[in-house]
């Protein structure tokens, strides 16, 4: 499938259609063990291609104030808001994750780069770099995995992925995930990626 596919017509319909193997139902453990060393709530975090926005939802149980989801389909946007009617609407964004301009502390990484085509996986690394503030964290989870080569989720490995952030992120974690969930178990990579001083 063309990336030129993947756009919001393509996610709809999955939504539409209930083709959401991706979503778990809940935080997974790793995102929720790495949110729960965070101290400062004040921080802007985004999640973008957030789906249904577990993680969110944690994070805004735990008080973080500035949480930002960014999908490109309303459908799991609308989802969200019904779950957590006192989560900021102005936080919601229904838009393009690559059309984003303001600048975050940290970027969640949760299924999102499985689901672009892998022609836009260098765009990904750049825009996360873009949107970051310097010394900002990309923090999150990639498959380990050969998965799908025509459509997504989109597998690969880690010496796939290295290349595509080596340029913009020093590499703090970028290992193995010794507390996946039991379906990802060895299948994913916990990524803590640090913005370059560029």
């Amino acid at each position: 499938m063309a990336d030129m596919q993947l756009d919001e017509n393509y996610w709809d319909t999955r939504y539409h259609e209930g083709q959401t193997q991706w979503d778990t139902g809940a935080i997974t453990t790793p995102l929720k063990a790495y949110f729960d060393q965070l101290k400062d709530k004040s921080v802007s975090i985004l999640i973008p291609g957030c789906g249904n926005a577990y993680e969110a939802e944690y994070l805004h149980q735990e008080g973080f104030e500035n949480v930002y989801l960014v999908d490109i389909s309303a459908l799991p946007l609308q989802n969200f808001a019904a779950r957590c009617s006192d989560f900021p609407s102005n936080h919601l964004l229904h838009k393009d994750f690559f059309a984003l301009t303001r600048k975050f502390d940290f970027i969640i990484e949760q299924t999102f780069f499985c689901a672009l085509h892998p022609s836009q996986r260098g765009d990904y690394a750049s825009k996360c770099a873009e949107l970051l503030h310097n010394g900002g964290h990309l923090v999150g989870l990639l498959f380990n995995d050969k998965l799908n080569s025509n459509h997504p989720p989109y597998g690969g490995c880690k010496n796939d992925y290295t290349g595509y952030f080596a340029p913009y992120f020093d590499f703090k974690v970028f290992d193995e995930c010794y507390n996946s969930i039991g379906p990802r178990a060895g299948r994913e990579l916990f990524i803590n990626l640090i913005k370059k001083q560029l």
